[in-house]
């Protein structure tokens, strides 16, 4: 009997024993640091004629892994075995595959500190953000395991006395999964898992920044047992393999996650047919965000304060759902920026590895000078009233930063940053606030903060992102209880971690019998 699904829980890191067990697990880690890891194809491990390293982006003179740099060829190997090895998976009963899924999560429990020190290390994750990437891969494989069981019982259809009739949910055939390195864990297990429960099979190819985790995942695969060829790894360039391969008259299905440009890129390169291609590819795609928080008048501002700087500053607001918009009230507007640079100048930053750092690095040096060259747009565009500058250390540290009295038009208050700046905006009155919040090119997440219940009940009619909260920050989105996925240019609006997610990966078969 399968357990009702329940999110796994965080570690608590104010307890002296798991602080010593992280401690633990971060020197254990550091012993390996440096190691080479090989391409899976299949039961293969291979090499490739190049290679390139992952670094720390918190000590940037060190080297956590060294890769294999997939070229065209080595691609077009991880598609022919990801068909072939189709023709046999796509048979294999859901709950057979879901205990795999059940297996990994399981492993993933026990390694759980473990992994959360990969990504302290490769993409400068604090303690408690670590643990909650580990946590939500958790999430995903118990809960896509328990939803493509229930995609394989019978489905209710009107009922005539002539005929029997069903509908079943079959599998596409090979996908290709491009996660992203800010949830380096999560997000990939969450795409690679949806895909091979729904009896797919995968090429996937790990962000550059972060695949060592990736590495880590296929270890925990190939101990469950997991066949060879139901997910192929296959780091590289996203220029010479990752086009090759959306572009594959044999890809099915396009799984990604990342930013706008690179979105709309896929989908381009998958909306024209191959020659030799007899479907229309699928691609799920979560894009970028420019997210906002409203915070009125008469919402509890300790409560607001505390949640804009959580969804600003947490992973050095380097997630698609971080806040880097707040919609103030002019009411209580200069209030509230003052309690906004109160907490931000509380913020400790160094590197991750360091619990005592709220804030670790950005994850390399192209968005170190991007993120710099943003604060000095915002010093043109409005009022720096805190941060702005780089921190002393060999990473890639960067200020939590204000900028007040943005124009809602200027670039700044438009263009996703994907760092720890924060835009403060003023708003004369509640229609002006969701007129502001309404005015990016996206639409992925937002809060806000009153206690007025006609406020509440508007924002949910016409604030318009794809996952709206109320008196809570707008970042930390739980596997099934907020299925996630964004409107506009924030991507297809795919709602991962919902009961919908998997049909993107099925396709339905209505079958008919003559009584």
């Amino acid at each position: 009997m399968i357990r009702e699904f329940k999110n796994e829980s965080y570690v608590d890191f104010s307890q002296k024993e798991n602080r010593s067990w992280m401690e633990d697990a971060l020197k254990e880690v550091a012993s390996h640091l440096g190691e080479e890891y090989e391409l899976i194809i299949g039961s293969e491990r291979l090499r490739a004629p190049k290679h390139f390293k992952s670094i720390n982006p918190s000590q940037k003179d060190e080297v956590v892994a060294i890769h294999q740099k997939a070229d065209k060829e080595l691609a077009q190997r991880a598609i022919e075995e990801g068909l072939k090895t189709f023709e046999s998976w796509k048979w294999v009963k859901p709950e057979a595959r879901a205990e795999y899924l059940f297996r990994a999560a399981e492993l993933m429990r026990k390694r759980k500190l473990e992994l959360s020190a990969w990504e302290v290390y490769e993409v400068g994750k604090s303690w408690p953000e670590a643990d909650g990437d580990v946590a939500e891969a958790i999430d995903f494989l118990e809960f896509y395991g328990r939803e493509m069981i229930r995609y394989a019982q019978p489905q209710p259809l009107v009922r005539i006395p002539s005929e029997k009739n069903v509908l079943v949910y079959i599998p596409l055939g090979v996908g290709i999964v491009i996660p992203p390195w800010n949830f380096p864990l999560a997000i990939l297990v969450g795409m690679t898992s949806a895909s091979i429960i729904t009896g797919n099979t995968v090429v996937l190819k790990p962000s550059s920044d972060s695949p060592t985790i990736g590495a880590k995942f296929m270890e925990i695969l190939n101990e469950v047992g997991l066949p060879p060829g139901v997910v192929n790894f296959l780091p590289g360039s996203g220029a010479e393999v990752g086009d090759y391969l959306v572009s594959h008259p044999k890809t099915r299905f396009v799984n990604f996650t990342g930013s706008k440009a690179v979105g709309l890129r896929i989908n381009e390169l998958a909306a024209k047919p191959s020659p030799g291609q007899i479907w229309i590819k699928r691609v799920v795609a979560e894009m970028g965000g420019k997210d906002v928080i409203l915070v009125e008048e008469d919402a509890n501002l300790e409560e607001a304060a505390q949640g804009v700087i959580a969804s600003a500053y947490g992973f050095q607001g380097q997630k698609c759902s971080a806040c880097s918009r707040a919609v103030v009230s002019s009411k209580i507007y200069d209030r509230f920026l003052d309690m906004l640079v109160e907490r931000a100048k509380r913020i400790k930053v160094g590197p991750a590895k360091d619990p005592e750092n709220y804030m670790g690095p950005v994850i390399n040096e192209k968005a170190f000078s991007s993120i710099s060259e943003y604060i000095e747009i915002g010093k043109r565009e409005g009022r720096l009233c805190f941060g702005g500058g780089k921190v002393e250390g060999n990473g890639y540290f960067l200020q939590p930063t204000i900028i007040a009295d943005v124009d809602p038009s200027s670039r700044i208050a438009q263009e996703e940053i994907f760092g720890p700046v924060l835009t403060v905006i003023k708003a004369d009155g509640f229609d002006q606030a969701l007129q502001i919040a309404n005015c990016t090119e996206y639409g992925l997440t937002g809060s806000l903060y009153t206690q007025d219940r006609e406020k509440i009940e508007r924002a949910k009619r016409e604030f318009h992102v794809g996952n709206l909260y109320i008196n809570r920050k707008c970042t930390g989105a739980l596997v099934g209880v907020h299925p996630f996925g964004g409107f506009n240019m924030s991507g297809t609006d795919s709602k991962a971690g919902g009961r919908d997610y998997l049909l993107l990966y099925l396709q339905a078969k209505a079958i008919s019998e003559k009584a």
